[in-house]
């Protein structure tokens, strides 16, 4: 076909990956930029992945902190012919966010909500705002962004635009594409653009200028009328379309020109969006959902005609590798008392709408369907926010928990699990995709929106492995050309990014193609802007990152990391889905919640050690300054082990890298310090009040600020010189002590915390104990470990754990419970034991016989060994509860919250705090102080606040209770207290 005007080939871009250069490109971005501009090794590597197979290293990192950095930086790179990969939150699954060249990561700073316009239904955003934010500022308008994708805590509008985005709701309202009014951009030539709906003498008073805005408004019109007919003939006919470019959309002669949809899809391609005006839709008022239940997902599959019929918002698939999946998580536990039997597939039909009874007709009416066509075993239905948690926490979670399946290099992996096909075909479609996993030996998680025809099958493969490799590619060949037979779409909503991109001449046919790749090139003549998407594309089976990766040189751990290749594999489990980097709900991540940095969220720090684990000598890349900086700020809360779907233990993994950091450069006087605080805390209770004094005095704590290092802004612990095993001695010898113990025999450990700070505490649990008719026994000798773990003093805690867990194993019977006031204490025995004395037979016994102290004393209310009065001060009150983060990661707290709502006349309310910021020591250490306050006044402080002052505070940790009277000068009340001053006398 005949060049349509004035558009040229692109010009090849110069060392799109050239090192040499890197040290000019850095040094221009720094004087032209206001935001931070990195080029190290561990950043780069940082940026290398996103949640998708692949991984190539960037050259570096920009920060942009407005437009104008933008524009600065594509002018800098342009003039130094250097690509540029636009990324938001890195979340993309077919590779959209990788490439080499200049990474801008436009989240970090251009995250501004400019204007919601409640009238016009509209919002003016910057491209790094999250969805959910943008949510929680239009929903007091009874509003909300229509794509709501299941990543919506952390994806962000910009991200969304450049994908395309959709999610469960999409049969009501669409995709991104169907929300987006207009965009300033900057273009490949480092010029600014506003792309909005125009008129014809708008376009052509556009199209005059000799700028590159100029010609693009001029030629591409002529560009799709030269195109007309293949662009007629060969788009796929199937609406929910996340693939290629969108000429389609400009080819009515009657509809205003309108670049800003058009860019919406191209991956960053065609132009870098800098701000956004997208529609708002209205919030409903009301949700209702029906559960079906089928014994296989063809069944469940078979029955979406009959959803369809009742006009749903959504109909949602999950599969039994899912629901299993979920069952062996805390937080989705809930799910599994809710479902009847043993399914197979669970279908989640949504109704929502401003007619409670309407809804609820529609429920009626699909059960009758179901029923009468004998599609399902059972059907639940949910008409209750709080009937319907449980159900779309896993619902939304099916990427994460089937991520969570992956052992070693053999992941559920990304690059046929975006088809789509019409709902009337998927039955069929389904049926015959499952015959070619079959025929190649594969297995797969199927979970996606049934309604609109879109299954996310991703089949479990192991790239490196070079056999693996090439049945993938046979695979993704296979589904492509099954698809394309049912009339569907190779991507419905995740991209083409590098798994599908290759794929597109076949997909769109010859002119199509081309027409596509005459677009990028006059959009983008040099070919800078995230080059290899969507047009001219390497081949998918380039740049996997598992393939990538050198093998693993064995490094000796101190800690037992039970993954294929020890600790290396157990950081490199992390898939980059970026649930680490959501805010505003869950404890995890709380560093990167303060500082929205990559770096200081669990992902970014997982990558850093995979890199640093991958030298040619690991042991010395873990004592790295700069791997150093990255993991200082994890507060080691734990809250990546259960919020994670992959479970990083990102607390373990820097409890080892520091203990090879001390190896290098020698442990600090500070570290050792904290390490023997249950040392420090006898002796400051045997010496007490004389050693509280040093904690009184102005001149002292500016001397320990400087020397080690303890913040002179925060109160230390004040001793108690009538600690807990003092009292116990004399107690064990009282005249007055129980002399039966009908419930048995119990072991009671004395932590290093509340023994000598707060004893009374203890005292407390153990009195409550002995009228719930146990024999307590209580355990001192030696500490748990947990404050050596959290300075990598591995070998010490190894030692204080062995002499505690000898005294543990020796008191009482091999069954006989162990229990204590300290959650991080008592879970240390549950966890950080097994680890530090792998194999360890007696570790193992002593983690079976932990029993949280709630559990029990729960127990013996409802057995009526232990009562409790209805006019003691404490009934009839609002408590406020925070968690402490350790005990919500291990074993939740539901026992918690269970005990508590057995006092008489409470209201119980749980915090949605996430960690409280004090981490122990952390909240001590002068560096750290500002980011703990940070940390708390997220949600905690903030919450605490807002209370009357006839709230009770209840925290279960030291370290929870110490942030909230430190921060809002209110008491926290740890349960046992609360708990014994309502139970009847003994």
């Amino acid at each position: 076909m005949p060049a349509a005007g004035d558009v040229t080939p692109p010009e090849p871009a110069l060392g799109p990956s050239d090192p040499a250069l890197g040290p000019e490109l850095e040094e221009r971005l720094r004087r032209a930029l206001d935001g931070e501009v990195r080029f190290d090794h561990y950043t780069r590597q940082l940026f290398s992945r996103d949640a998708s197979m692949y991984a190539i290293t960037p050259l570096g990192v920009a920060f942009p902190r407005t437009a104008d950095d933008v524009q600065a930086a594509v002018q800098v790179a342009g003039e130094l012919g250097v690509p540029i990969v636009p990324r938001g939150a890195g979340t993309s699954l077919a590779g959209q966010t990788v490439g080499a060249g200049l990474v801008l990561d436009l989240s970090r700073h251009l995250d501004s909500i400019l204007e919601v316009d409640p009238e016009a239904r509209t919002a003016l955003v910057e491209p790094g705002v999250v969805q959910e934010h943008l949510n929680r500022a239009a929903a007091p308008h009874g509003l909300m962004f229509g794509p709501d994708t299941s990543t919506s805590d952390r994806a962000t509008i910009g991200g969304m635009i450049g994908n395309n985005s959709a999610g469960s709701g999409s049969l009501r309202h669409g995709m991104t594409i169907d929300h987006v009014r207009g965009l300033d951009v900057v273009l490949s030539d480092a010029g600014r653009a506003h792309f909005a709906p125009l008129d014809e003498p708008e376009r052509l008073r556009r199209a005059s200028s000799s700028t590159l805005d100029g010609l693009i408004h001029r030629q591409l019109p002529l560009l799709v009328a030269e195109y007309e007919q293949a662009i007629r003939e060969s788009t796929p006919e199937f609406w929910r379309r996340a693939c290629g470019y969108r000429l389609e959309r400009l080819l009515d002669p009657a509809a205003r020109f309108d670049l800003a949809r058009f860019v919406v899809g191209s991956e960053g391609t065609l132009a870098i969006v800098t701000r956004a005006l997208v529609d708002l839709v209205p919030r409903p008022a009301h949700t209702v959902i029906a559960v079906g239940h089928f014994t296989s997902v063809a069944h469940a599959v078979a029955a979406t005609e009959d959803a369809l019929a009742c006009d749903p918002a959504a109909v949602e698939l999950l599969d039994r590798t899912i629901l299993d999946l979920s069952r062996r998580r805390i937080e989705y536990a809930a799910l599994g008392s809710l479902l009847s039997g043993d399914p197979g597939a669970l279908l989640f039909v949504t109704f929502s709408g401003a007619d409670r009874a309407q809804l609820s007709g529609s429920l009626d009416r699909l059960t009758s369907l179901w029923r009468a066509h004998q599609h399902g075993y059972h059907t639940l239905t949910a008409r209750t926010p709080r009937e319907q948690r449980a159900l779309l926490t896993v619902r939304k979670a099916g990427l994460g928990l089937l991520m969570a399946a992956s052992e070693g290099s053999r992941r559920p992996l990304a690059f046929v699990e975006d088809t789509a096909v019409d709902p009337a075909h998927l039955a069929d479609y389904t049926r015959r995709f499952q015959a070619v996993l079959d025929r190649h030996g594969l297995t797969a998680g199927f979970y996606g929106h049934c309604s609109v025809g879109c299954l996310h099958i991703r089949p479990f493969v192991d790239l490196a492995e070079p056999a693996q490799v090439a049945t993938m590619r046979e695979v993704a060949e296979e589904i492509r050309d099954l698809v394309t037979e049912y009339g569907g779409v190779n991507s419905s909503e995740h991209g083409d990014g590098l798994a599908r991109s290759e794929f597109n001449p076949l997909v769109f046919g010859a002119d199509l193609y081309e027409a596509m790749r005459r677009a990028k090139q006059l959009f983008d003549p040099r070919g800078l802007l995230n080059p290899g998407k969507i047009v001219d594309a390497p081949p998918m089976t380039e740049h996997l990152r598992d393939a990538s990766l050198p093998p693993a040189v064995p490094v000796r751990t101190r800690l037992d990391f039970e993954v294929v290749g020890g600790m290396r594999g157990a950081a490199d489990r992390c898939m980059n889905i970026g649930q680490c980097r959501k805010s505003g709900t869950g404890a995890m991540c709380p560093s990167y919640m303060a500082t929205h940095e990559e770096e200081h969220c669990t992902r970014g720090r997982a990558n850093a050690l995979v890199a640093a684990l991958s030298e040619p000598d690991p042991r010395r890349a873990l004592g790295d300054e700069r791997l150093h900086e990255i993991l200082d700020l994890c507060l080691m809360c734990k809250a990546c082990k259960s919020e994670c779907p992959l479970g990083i233990d990102m607390a373990a993994l820097k409890a080892e890298t520091l203990s090879h950091h001390h190896d290098l450069h020698g442990t600090p006087f500070r570290s050792r310090l904290f390490g023997a605080i249950r040392l420090l805390q006898r002796i400051g209770s045997a010496t007490a009040p004389l050693s509280n004094l040093p904690g009184r005095s102005r001149p002292l704590r500016r001397l320990l600020e400087r020397w080690p290092g303890i913040t002179s802004a925060r109160p230390l612990p004040t001793f108690v010189r009538e600690n807990l095993v003092r009292w116990y001695r004399r107690h064990a010898s009282a005249p007055g002590r129980p002399s039966s113990a009908p419930t048995g025999e119990l072991t009671f450990l004395a932590d290093s915390f509340t023994t000598y700070t707060e004893p009374s505490i203890g005292q407390a649990a153990i009195e409550l104990l002995e009228h719930s008719g146990w024999h307590v026994r209580l355990v001192h000798q030696g500490c748990c470990g947990r404050s050596s773990l959290s300075k990598g003093l591995l070998d010490d805690a190894r030692r204080t754990s062995a002499r505690l867990s000898e005294a543990l194993a020796a008191s009482g019977a091999p069954d006989s419970p162990i229990t204590g006031c300290e959650p991080s204490c008592l879970m240390t025995l549950r966890d950080e034991h097994l680890s530090l004395h792998p194999g360890s037979a007696r570790a193992r016994a002593v983690a079976g016989r932990v029993r949280q102290l709630e559990e029990l004393l729960g127990e013996a209310i409802d057995n009526g060994r232990l009562r409790l009065r209805d006019t003691a001060w404490p009934t009839g009150r609002r408590l406020l509860y925070q968690g402490h983060c350790h005990q919500k990661a291990e074993v939740g707290t539901a026992a918690t919250l269970a005990l508590l709502r057995r006092i008489p006349g409470v209201e119980v309310v749980e915090l949605d705090a996430g960690c409280c910021g004090m981490a122990g020591s952390f909240g001590f250490e002068t560096e750290h102080y500002a980011l703990s306050m940070e940390v708390g006044a997220d949600r905690l402080l903030p919450a605490v606040r807002a209370e009357p002052a006839e709230t009770l505070i209840v925290a279960s940790g030291v370290s929870c209770r110490q942030q909230i009277q430190h921060g809002t000068g209110r008491r926290a009340w740890h349960p046992v207290e609360l708990i014994r001053a309502v139970a009847e006398p003994g």
